[in-house]
């Protein structure tokens, strides 16, 4: 049973933690070059914000929205 373990021990460090190791080793030459991966995930939600502040301006202009100040007939 510790074989199998250290097995599970020596996948994640020797073979899948790989990547982040040499992330590790590049931040030490270029700190922009190791932090692609944010770089990559900071575009993509400045483009998701901005298309969703256009879909909300569309919305917006077409008058969809029901604007009352009772939203039901209840109130």
């Amino acid at each position: 049973m510790k074989d199998f373990f250290n097995g599970i021990a020596d996948l994640f460090v020797n073979v899948l933690f790989a990547p982040f190791d040499a992330l590790r080793a590049l931040e030490l030459e270029n700190w922009f070059s190791a932090n692609i991966f944010s770089w990559i995930f900071i575009a993509i939600g400045f483009v998701a914000m901005v298309y969703w502040m256009l879909e909300l301006k569309k919305y917006d202009a077409n008058g969809e929205e029901d604007k009352s100040i009772s939203s039901h007939s209840f109130l």
